[in-house]
């Protein structure tokens, strides 16, 4: 059998399923990896420089600005392929449930639920003092011309300022979103990885992990980030290719399940 075969037979024997998406998932509706080069007004900074809670205090109106710039752009996208390909999963048979990385809603957006976001979102900012929730003003929505410089919202409790609701470098993770992913990690007979660096931690330990607890571990990356081991299968190519491939396959003399 071919791998993407050999994949799908263990898909479909696999009761419990935990998707693990990161950026390579959304790259395909055009929201951009942090390998990727910005473009427009933000072609001179490298996202990595615009993550941090250093980079806020320094200049609150630059970083916001760029979430705003973040938040029309995803608005402005539409789940592809794979996010509708693991939505699809959903409504088998076995239990599935989705581990992301990304701060977009996309997932949400193609049907998916109870999504974990490891690293936040970007739909609900809190306030950097006091860490009350608040939503976007309406007239920060829809910005027709978006500048690099705007002056984040004030907490209506407080007086302090609104900083992005995600997880900057060198923040630690939301300890309620990573005890989820812990169980369900642990609880699961495959993982699937689908778009993820490998890099930053410690998500990027998750397949490891869970393939430490007995599960079998499908990569689905434009690159080979396998570890090596015996439970693991390697897919090389696009989540929107890939995934839809990896649902309508079988193994020889096995029945086809994922039927619309």
């Amino acid at each position: 059998m071919s791998v993407i075969e050999q994949a799908a037979d263990l898909l479909q024997r696999s009761k419990n399923v935990v998707f693990f998406t990161g950026a390579g998932i959304s790259a395909d509706s055009g929201i951009p990896t942090y390998r990727e080069k910005l473009s427009g007004i933000w072609s001179g900074y490298d996202p990595r420089d615009l993550e941090t809670a250093k980079a806020f205090k320094e200049n609150p109106a630059l970083i916001w600005g760029w979430y705003i710039w973040r938040r029309q752009r995803v608005a402005q996208a539409e789940p592809n392929a794979g996010h509708l390909a693991v939505s699809r999963m959903a409504s088998s048979h076995r239990q599935v449930s989705v581990i992301t990385q990304n701060v977009d809603d996309l997932h949400e957006r193609a049907g998916s639920l109870n999504v974990v976001h490891l690293h936040g979102s970007l739909a609900i900012p809190e306030c950097y003092a006091c860490h009350r929730l608040a939503p976007v003003p309406p007239d920060q929505k829809e910005l027709p011309n978006v500048g690099a410089l705007i002056e984040p919202p004030r907490c209506q409790r407080c007086n302090g300022r609104m900083r992005p609701g995600v997880v900057w470098y060198g923040e630690d993770l939301p300890p309620k979103a990573w005890k989820t992913a812990m169980n369900l990690v642990k609880g699961c007979d495959l993982l699937i990885s689908v778009g993820t660096s490998g890099i930053v931690m410690p998500a990027a330990n998750i397949p490891d992990l869970a393939l430490g607890y007995g599960a079998s571990v499908i990569h689905v990356n434009k690159t080979d980030v396998s570890m090596g081991e015996q439970n693991e299968y390697m897919l090389i190519g696009a989540a929107a290719a890939i995934l839809p491939k990896l649902l309508d396959s079988k193994a020889p003399g096995t029945p086809r399940e994922f039927e619309h």
